[in-house]
């Protein structure tokens, strides 16, 4: 191929492939500086945008099973709240009970501490009635039913019982109202009518306590992970902004030179002009 040509200029060919991919490298660059991502989509780095997605769609799932435990957090604290304030009544109960099984009371006083027990035992009913969250009472619960929890992102069950507590703790006092001496006596012992609710309502509060501080611990496990996750993530598909800033400015030197040379290769052909002159 001639040196001296007007129809083939081998240095601007070379110029304008060197330009061009100088502005590709400038583009890729300005899109990491724009959206903040080393791997933005699958045409920057299609097996790490792969392995990303697979990623934040873990950290959905795992997102997603802390709301769920959340909401269950709050429904065993309702719980919790209740059984403490059936705790508590029942404690009063027994007050009243001793009082009752005091066989020197007058009618009158007998009739008074029969109106007092029947309002603690209304007010336990209302306790245990009233203990709902979010639609679910898992003390107001007949038959004691096994509840599933999702605890994490994997699908993985956390299963806890509801307790039937107007079965075995309100039942057990509801006649409270009408205690003889005898009657009351009864129920004051470890066997009775309120030994055996007190017993009831503390072991219940035991174990929806355990329930509680689970949900707890796997809430702040899951916290945890996505913490790695995310870390993770941004190991793999983030851009270092530092060293981006650093090669915008040598890619946008890198193409002003790039222009320069080849308006030069591109005014080469115009000295040819002068071999002509006369």
């Amino acid at each position: 191929m001639p040196l001296n040509s007007v129809n083939t200029n081998t240095g601007a060919m070379v110029a304008l492939q060197s330009l061009n991919r100088t502005s590709d490298e400038l583009s890729a660059t300005q899109k990491r500086i724009s959206t903040g991502y080393r791997v933005a989509d699958a045409r920057d780095d299609g097996a790490a945008y792969a392995v990303a997605e697979r990623i934040r769609g873990d950290m959905a799932a795992t997102t997603s099973a802390n709301q769920q435990l959340g909401g269950v957090k709050g429904l065993l604290d309702v719980t919790q709240a209740a059984l403490d304030k059936v705790s508590t009544t029942l404690q009063s109960l027994k007050t009243i009970a001793v009082k009752l099984a005091d066989g020197t009371l007058t009618a009158d006083q007998r009739t008074q501490y029969q109106a007092t027990a029947k309002e603690l035992t209304s007010n336990i009913k209302a306790f245990i009635q009233d203990a709902s969250y979010n639609g679910l009472n898992i003390l107001d619960d007949a038959n004691a039913t096994t509840i599933k929890v999702v605890s994490n992102g994997s699908g993985t069950y956390y299963s806890f019982d509801s307790f039937s507590a107007l079965n075995q703790v309100y039942n057990a006092v509801s006649g409270a109202q009408a205690w003889s001496a005898g009657a009351a006596n009864s129920a004051l012992t470890s066997g009775g009518a309120i030994g055996k609710a007190i017993t009831s309502t503390l072991t219940q509060l035991n174990n929806f306590g355990s329930y509680s501080n689970y949900i707890d611990s796997q809430i702040n496990y899951n916290k945890s992970i996505l913490d790695a996750q995310e870390s993770g993530l941004g190991a793999l598909v983030d851009a270092d902004m530092a060293k981006e800033s650093a090669r915008l400015q040598a890619l946008q030197i890198r193409q002003q030179l790039g222009t320069q040379a080849l308006g030069i290769a591109n005014s080469a052909p115009q000295s040819l002009l002068s071999l002509f002159k006369g």
